[in-house]
This record gives structure tokens, sequence and C-alpha cells, in this order.
């Protein structure tokens, strides 16, 4: 939907940069579903239905974030408490802390030997 790698940086033009970059209607066969992708790029899977939703994000072999966009709040609370990754937005984009915090996610999208967030981060900070 949106192509960012014509993207030039003013005073940077030999830089290598990527603009803001939109995949809409991506499906779970496509590269860019099974790679881990950083950098401005927004994918947005679309799921038929509560149980889809839930599952492709869990089943995934990375696990930084996800969001869910939907009017009903117990479908919300229910897809946060249950699906597998490190950071959930609900009406809004993956919920990023500021720069001088650690941010991760779960499965191969960990760094180090523990998971900063979730139950790796509150055993880790409660012994």
């Amino acid at each position: 939907m949106v192509d960012g790698r014509g993207f030039k940086m003013q005073g940077y033009e030999n830089g290598f940069y990527l603009g803001g970059s939109l995949f809409d209607r991506v499906t779970a066969n496509m590269k860019t579903y099974q790679e881990e992708i950083f950098g401005p790029v927004l994918q947005i899977t679309r799921a038929r239905d509560f149980d889809e939703a839930l599952s492709l994000p869990s089943r995934h072999q990375y696990g930084n974030g996800v969001a869910i966009f939907t009017r009903d709040g117990d479908a919300a609370r229910e897809f946060a408490s249950r699906v597998n990754v490190g950071m959930v937005g609900i009406n809004v984009p993956i919920p990023v802390p500021l720069a001088y915090y650690s941010f991760g996610g779960w499965k191969r999208s960990v760094f180090g030997d523990a998971n900063q967030h979730g139950t790796d981060g509150v055993s880790f900070y409660t012994n």
C-alpha cells in the first residue's frame, strides 16, 4: 500500500534509508509474514474470526508484538490474555515503549537468556 524504498533523507541523500511502508492483506505464506521485519514497516493480516486472529500470532515463530482492532471489550481482554506474544496493542499499534526502555517479544524474538516481559520478567524481578 505504501512503498518506502524511495525515501531520501534531506542532507543525507546517499544514505540507506527506508521510509514508512505498509503491507495490507498479508497472508501466512508471504515472505514478509514469515520474517521478522524491523523499521518503519507495518503489516496487516486480516482474520476471518476471533479464533483465527488469536491463532495466527500465537503459532508464528516470532512473538515480538501484535495489535487487535475491535469494538468488543470482552474480545480485546480475552485476546490480550491468551495471545502468545510480547506486546499487545488494543485499538492502537504495538505499544512500543520509549527508546530508553528495553523491549522485545517472545519465542524467537527474545533477546538474551530470559524475556523481560511477561512471566519471565515477573519471575526474575521477584526472586
